[in-house]
């Protein structure tokens, strides 16, 4: 190799280093502003989240914020597509845990996704689609990417739970039945103080779910 391409060998190593360090930077900032916008959707709701607010609470100028993401609307389908993998990953990782003596991964799916819906991960989701009603802009982001999640998190739940999958019927009704009563329940919790009755609920739901469950159906028929 001769002198002139070591130099611009050695040169060209040198420049990728500060590009990739600025790449990190940015990727941090935007990180930053994302997290900022969900805090403020939770605190002051969609309608009184502002750009200025969320500079404010990533502690950046106006200006700074702009320069990652143009209007509210930008900063609004990052964070969508961010509370969306955050919920992915919360199932999954409530799914994995080993659970308690005397209970099963029926228990942890209820009571993983109850923790999960009572998080303010999902405050931010219910007040963005709260406000999707009347707002078109808004909608047209949250429905696709809802779409989407809702794909995506029946795909988890067919990899999470391999042992329903012989009855497809039982399977999707175990879904739903435990998707609209825990959102539900979480829903009602926004305006009304938790009881008793929460946690009955979700005992009652898991003893359902067992009896859902494709072996037990069969054993069940045989009896």
């Amino acid at each position: 190799m001769s002198d002139q391409q070591q130099v611009s060998t050695g040169t060209s190593a040198l420049d990728q280093e500060p590009a990739s360090w600025q790449a990190q930077k940015s990727a941090a900032t935007r990180n930053l502003i994302i997290e900022a916008a969900i805090d403020c959707f939770v605190e002051l709701g969609y309608a009184g989240t502002t750009t200025t607010k969320i500079a404010e609470a990533a502690g950046l100028s106006r200006g700074a914020m702009l320069h990652h993401f143009p209007s509210k609307i930008d900063i609004v389908k990052a964070a969508v597509a961010q509370l969306h993998a955050k919920r992915l990953k919360a199932f999954r990782n409530a799914v994995n845990e080993a659970p308690p003596a005397g209970k099963g991964r029926v228990h942890l799916a209820v009571q993983g996704y109850w923790q999960h819906v009572c998080h303010p991960i999902f405050v931010a989701f219910f007040e963005l689609s709260v406000a999707a009603r009347t707002d078109p802009e808004l909608e047209a982001i949250l429905k696709p990417a809802q779409a989407a999640f809702d794909k995506e998190w029946y795909n988890t739940a067919t990899e999470l739970f391999p042992e329903w999958q012989s009855d497809k019927a039982a399977f999707d009704l175990a879904l739903d039945l435990s998707r609209y009563l825990i959102e539900g329940l979480a829903v009602s919790a926004l305006t009304h103080e938790e009881t008793e009755r929460s946690q009955y609920l979700l005992e009652y739901l898991e003893e359902t779910l067992r009896t859902l469950r494709p072996g037990k159906q069969r054993d069940a028929a045989a009896s």
